[in-house]
């Protein structure tokens, strides 16, 4: 059996090694556009300001591993251009690979708008080790000022990096406030932080342009507010799937262009399989599918795909849409709906917030942390979570997200049989105080 995957990063690669350890006669053949195979997207940001010090620790397994180790035909820039279902081929500039099963798994990339200026020197998307690499290069002595266009996580992990290099950073988001997957109270923690940290805020703006100095390096910003001095600039708005070569095949795609899949990660068309960021995830909570691209779904999908390809037949149970990520001296997370999402959907919702304490009030260790619940006003089902603070948000989200998964109730969540000692937690858990409020 000929397995062919177009993809050598998360998702691809764990359906690559699904399918060697459990098929002996396989044969696999990867076809990845870069150099590098099966690396960590989400630690770039920590290797430009070096707290992840060479690009290589970001790599869990080399191409040269999955050749030598696992008979993996893996294939460097090797980029696909189309796919042919009815002869099964996959082709490109130079080759044509023939397959049995197919398995898409070519990521996303970032939405690079057509502004004016973009191909001036020292503007950057954030995606591959390349592009962090493309920025290392530019980030010398005569960078002092960085302009970041997006507040997403991206955009807010990049600029706290940045920061620690000594870069003045300004962020213009387009959205009034950042961290807009927050509820507004939440979000108002998030911008006191970046302000505390000397980072200065353009929001409700819109870029609009570029100008260059006479070297073709970038020299200020345009927007809809004002014109911004700056030496360097990374966009940082979003991603889209890479599903553009797939016109004609036949293939579903979403409104986002994700490839729409089933619970067994096949396609509209047979023998053709997607996963990780270039496909659709179910959202248990929305119960429709969602686009969310992010490291966890992709390695899971992948793993159910190369299972699921080679006749295992094990169904992706679905996500609850849980994120987290650290900003200067906080830890930021949400799991489920926000108020916003659950209105979109038409469910009667309602918040319970508190401001309470990590650990028992009186320990030295105490810190605050903010934590927002919204659930349905009529049943009460617990639609979803946010957390912001210093320490102990990451198991306040974790133990959300795990109820979550099995519908849990306001009343369900006071009833929780939650671990106590006063470094660790008062009698009551943030979370449970927190269902009490309501």
């Amino acid at each position: 059996m000929k397995y062919v995957i177009i993809g050598g990063d998360a998702a691809g690669m764990s359906a690559a090694m699904q399918i060697v350890r459990n098929d002996e006669d396989a044969e696999v053949t990867v076809l990845e556009s870069g150099t590098y195979y099966s690396y960590a997207q989400c630690g770039l940001p920590y290797l430009l300001s070096g707290v992840v010090e060479e690009a290589d620790h970001l790599v869990a397994r080399d191409v040269e591993t999955f050749r030598e180790k696992h008979g993996i035909d893996a294939r460097v820039n090797h980029k696909v251009t189309g796919v042919d279902p009815k002869q099964k081929t996959v082709r490109g500039d130079g080759f044509e690979v023939p397959y049995d099963k197919l398995l898409i798994a070519t990521g996303a990339r970032p939405i690079v708008p057509d502004w004016d200026g973009m191909d001036l020197g020292r503007i950057h998307t954030l995606k591959t080790i390349p592009d962090a690499l493309g920025i290392m290069d530019n980030l010398g002595d005569e960078v002092k000022h960085v302009t970041i266009v997006g507040g997403g996580y991206i955009g807010l992990e990049v600029a706290e990096n940045l920061a620690l290099l000594g870069k003045k950073v300004t962020i213009i988001n387009r959205s009034e406030r950042l961290g807009a997957d927050f509820e507004k109270s939440m979000s108002s923690h998030i911008q006191d932080e970046a302000t505390k940290h000397g980072v200065e805020l353009v929001l409700g703006a819109t870029v609009t342009g570029f100008s260059g100095d006479t070297d073709g390096n970038v020299q200020t910003v345009q927007t809809s507010e004002q014109t911004i001095n700056t030496d360097l600039v990374i966009v940082a708005i979003g991603v889209t799937p890479n599903t553009d070569f797939l016109d004609g095949t036949g293939i579903h795609l979403s409104p986002k262009g994700a490839i729409k899949v089933n619970a067994y990660l096949e396609s509209s068309v047979s023998c053709i399989y997607a996963a990780g960021d270039c496909a659709t995830q179910y959202h248990r909570l929305k119960q429709i599918d969602d686009f969310l691209p992010l490291g966890t779904h992709a390695n899971k999908q992948g793993r159910l795909a190369g299972l699921n390809m080679i006749g295992h037949a094990r169904p992706f149970q679905g996500v609850v849409g849980t994120a987290i990520m650290q900003f200067f001296d906080l830890t930021l997370a949400r799991t489920g709906l926000s108020s916003r999402e659950a209105q979109e959907l038409k469910f009667p919702c309602a918040i319970s917030e508190t401001e309470t304490s990590t650990s028992a009030a009186y320990h030295p260790n105490a810190e605050r942390i903010h934590s927002l619940l919204v659930y349905h006003r009529d049943t009460e089902q617990v639609l979803g979570g946010q957390f912001i603070g210093k320490t102990g948000v990451d198991k306040r989200v974790d133990v959300l997200a795990t109820a979550l998964y099995y519908s849990v109730t306001m009343e369900q969540i006071e009833n929780l049989d939650l671990s106590y000692a006063p470094p660790y937690n008062s009698v009551w858990d943030p979370i449970q105080q927190t269902a009490r409020r309501r």
